[in-house]
């Protein structure tokens, strides 16, 4: 990257001069650090911020729930959560496909004011992506976890991208009518938590699959690569949550367990 920097092709078309590094000491002082890595590597990525970025406010962009409890393990830093929804393929060390322009959620997690989210939020509009800032990031948080944990797991399983399979629900034996389901069982938790979601999974998962070019969720990519998921982190933090509340969600249990025995044929 250093020497050949970054090219981002499809929704955009750049090359971006960067300083690259892989050495947390030779890190500069920052004013913010977005920690976007897989919920598989946070705790290693975090550990070796220990003692590092003594200014600066950390964002967190992990899929799933309990990022910012991983990274505040290693560091007494502000934290800001946030997800995202944009995407990219990796089609070499320097270069990405950048697929979905859509936005990041964020908000205050502790030791940051809102007006200092609204401020990050401004600076990646001003970037020429889109993002959205909230008081509490929870409502939005839940919404794609549920969505995340049904789409990941099923095209995981499945091996479809997320297209119109995922929505038809004309009889018992279509997958849309799987998914809703799933969905149904993943809102049942959300309520027990106490959490009104920003929006409906169920209508997320629609309105994505007419868009007309099918999304390759990172949970297919991972075990088409062979890869470890986030299994864990997005479908099991579902589990968890519904196991500390009471709630039965048969299907989702499935669901985590059959994507974690996928990953065991391969690992």
């Amino acid at each position: 990257m250093n020497e050949r920097g970054l090219r981002i092709t499809g929704r955009s078309d750049l090359l971006a001069r960067v300083t690259a590094t892989t050495e947390a000491d030779d890190l500069p002082d920052a004013d913010l650090a977005i920690v976007a890595c897989k919920g598989t590597d946070l705790d290693d990525v975090a550990a070796r911020l220990a003692g590092h970025l003594s200014g600066a406010t950390i964002m967190t962009v992990q899929n799933g729930l309990g990022a910012e409890d991983v990274v505040r393990r290693h560091g007494a830093w502000p934290l800001v959560s946030a997800i995202t929804f944009m995407s990219g393929t990796r089609l070499s060390d320097t270069e990405v496909e950048y697929v979905l322009d859509t936005p990041t959620w964020l908000g205050p997690y502790e030791g940051v004011a809102a007006d200092d989210v609204d401020e990050v939020a401004a600076l990646i509009v001003s970037g020429g992506l889109e993002a959205e800032a909230f008081a509490d990031l929870r409502p939005a948080q839940w919404a794609k976890l549920v969505f995340n944990a049904t789409v990941n797991g099923v095209a995981a399983l499945t091996g479809l991208p997320h297209d119109f399979h995922f929505a038809e629900e004309n009889g018992p034996s279509d997958l849309g009518t799987l998914v809703h389901a799933l969905v149904r069982e993943g809102v049942a938790v959300a309520t027990a938590a106490g959490v009104s979601l920003h929006e409906d999974p169920w209508e997320m998962n629609v309105l994505a699959t007419s868009r007309g070019s099918a999304h390759r969720p990172s949970m297919l990519e991972d075990v088409e690569a062979r890869r470890p998921t986030e299994v864990d982190t997005i479908n099991g933090a579902l589990v968890r949550e519904a196991e500390q509340r009471g709630v039965e969600i048969p299907l989702q249990q499935a669901l985590h367990a059959l994507v974690r025995g996928r990953e065991a044929s391969y690992r």
